[in-house]
């Protein structure tokens, strides 16, 4: 019986270890803070270092999910807006696959291609993602100078058409976040691309 028992207790810890019990909720602390990450220059960060005064938006991205193709003007211009108000920004492109020195490579191209000067970093086997609990290609987490999550979801309320968007749920968030209040819409569904996991 006490074998059975710890069986169970190992198999139910392993569950937990591989996917979180429970969506990461505002208020939330930032989730492997302290991981090392690469990004496509060859620096390792963590996201604690990536944090500025006003804090920290971390994104969910990629290279070629037709959703991020979409979206490529609107990362650029909301990454430009973070930074200048003194948040730290960390892209992460979780859709690695085994030969991480090619993705790597595609991830700088890319960077250097879209003018990215914030981080895109690598997340191998997924563990951002998975504690993040993300699961869509863009998608968006929003964190407070004191590292609380306020916003997670969508850029806006139209991610397959630009020119359709009526509510940029981020932007409002971070202007929110900076006014000292609570996001005006803390929570919204991210749609794109699946992130895999490898």
């Amino acid at each position: 019986m006490k074998k059975l028992y710890y069986c169970l207790s190992l198999l139910s810890g392993l569950l937990l270890a591989m996917h979180p019990p429970f969506p990461l909720e505002i208020g939330a602390p930032v989730p492997k803070a302290d991981l090392v990450l690469r990004d496509c220059s060859g620096q390792d960060i963590t996201l604690n270092k990536a944090k500025k005064t006003n804090g920290l938006l971390v994104m969910f991205s990629g290279n070629n999910c037709p959703y991020i193709q979409r979206n490529q003007g609107r990362t650029k211009s909301i990454c430009e807006h973070a930074l200048s108000s003194n948040i730290g920004v960390v892209l992460v492109n979780t859709n690695l696959g085994a030969d991480e020195k090619s993705i790597l490579a595609g991830m700088k191209s890319y960077a250097d291609e879209q003018q990215f000067n914030w981080y895109y970093v690598a997340d191998k086997k997924a563990e951002l993602a998975e504690a993040f609990d993300a699961n869509h290609m863009p998608e968006c987490y929003l964190f407070n100078q004191q590292g609380k999550l306020v916003y997670k979801g969508a850029i806006d309320d139209s991610p397959g058409n630009a020119d359709a968007v009526k509510l940029k749920h981020l932007e409002n968030a971070i202007t929110d976040m900076l006014a000292g209040k609570a996001a005006r819409v803390a929570a919204t569904t991210a749609l794109g691309c699946n992130i895999k996991r490898f």
